[in-house]
């Protein structure tokens, strides 16, 4: 399950737990300390990283709570609020990607960053399409993911006070909800993830490249057309018969939301 390499590729933390070391490059600097509120459930049934997970986060301040298996998690995501989840993928009991698929449908805002060892891109954007905001793949740095953390936690922070309209499109990030004119659409996460996205650029042409980094989280592949894909799901229900597209194609360089 947990992927472990020898002592001269990977040192260890003072527990003796495997991690990766930082990448070459710039360092990145724990700067800031989670308030106390912050509340993360770590689904991960490798106890001896489980441990190390929750020692790591406590560290920082952060509220932490652990689940060894995917059918206690799902108790307990249903009984209590988290402010986050770390899942990994081959869980006994409930399946990762089965776990995902239900917390989505039921806790569709809740961020999500799957901690994996399959390191396969197929099974990335397998999980990033069935709702995960993120993916890290083990091993992995301490300090990488602390910083995934704190970026999923300000984005659900930020976006829980704050909405955004266009001409009659509006989206509230809070409620999960889009309006347009009289209708409300029905989004998935993924959908909603861009046209956030395109909401914040506005009048901007988003580039293929900027979307699979933003949205997707994962390097742009000129060979998938999954973009495209999506973006036709997110068009046929925007731009419906009898109004003003809004959502338009700039041909060999992405796409754009106007209200013009």
């Amino acid at each position: 399950m947990t992927s472990r390499t020898g002592p001269s590729k990977v040192p260890e933390d003072d527990a003796g737990f495997a991690v990766a070391a930082a990448p070459a490059g710039p360092v990145l600097r724990d700067e800031s300390r989670a308030p106390a509120s912050a509340r993360i459930l770590i689904v991960e049934d490798d106890v001896s990283l489980s441990k190390f997970l929750c020692r790591a986060l406590e560290k920082k301040l952060f509220s932490v709570e652990v689940s060894l298996d995917g059918e206690v998690a799902w108790e307990q995501l249903q009984k209590s609020l988290y402010d986050l989840v770390i899942l990994d993928l081959n869980l006994p009991r409930i399946d990762g990607m089965e776990l995902l698929r239900r917390v989505r449908l039921t806790q569709p805002a809740l961020p999500l960053l799957v901690l994996t060892a399959r390191n396969r891109t197929d099974d990335m954007v397998a999980a990033l399409e069935q709702g995960a905001d993120d993916c890290l793949i083990k091993p992995f740095s301490l300090l990488e993911l602390l910083a995934r953390i704190r970026g999923l936690l300000r984005r659900g922070s930020s976006s829980a006070v704050s909405s955004s309209k266009l001409g009659d499109l509006s989206i509230d990030r809070e409620q999960h909800r889009v309006v347009r004119g009289e209708r409300t659409i029905d989004l998935t996460p993924r959908e909603f993830a861009i046209l956030e996205c395109l909401m914040h650029n506005a009048g901007k042409t988003v580039s293929r490249m900027t979307l699979m980094r933003d949205v997707w989280n994962i390097p742009f592949d000129p060979t998938t057309n999954i973009v495209d894909v999506y973006m036709k799901y997110l068009r046929d229900k925007i731009d419906i018969d009898g109004e003003m597209k809004m959502l338009r194609t700039v041909r060999g360089v992405g796409y754009v939301l106007r209200n013009d």
